[in-house]
């Protein structure tokens, strides 16, 4: 049987933190796996940058093109506070 380390969880912000013993060898920033089964949590380093490689799907889709920049230009959708007649930009006068 391994070591036996004990940690607390804390709060941190909206979700909660387990702060690992520094006898675990993990780095500050290093990316982890967890994994949950049957009630039991364990987890492991992640290798690599944490990067999806899809070079295993390309060209798996071959109508699907990049598109120019052209096409990336969108078209300027009215906007109701655009316009100068609209209502909601005459100021009520108080009495």
């Amino acid at each position: 049987m391994g070591n036996e380390y004990r940690a607390k969880v804390f709060k941190s912000g909206n979700s909660v933190a387990l702060r690992l013993p520094k006898a675990l060898g993990f780095a500050a920033g290093q990316e982890v796996c967890v994994r949950e089964e049957a009630g039991k949590f364990s987890f492991e380093p992640v290798d690599g940058d944490g990067r999806i490689d899809l070079g295993g799907i390309w060209g798996s889709c071959p109508d699907l093109k990049p598109l120019t920049s052209d096409q990336r230009e969108l078209e300027r959708s009215p906007r109701v506070w655009d316009d100068p007649e609209w209502p909601g930009w005459q100021q009520k006068s108080i009495s």
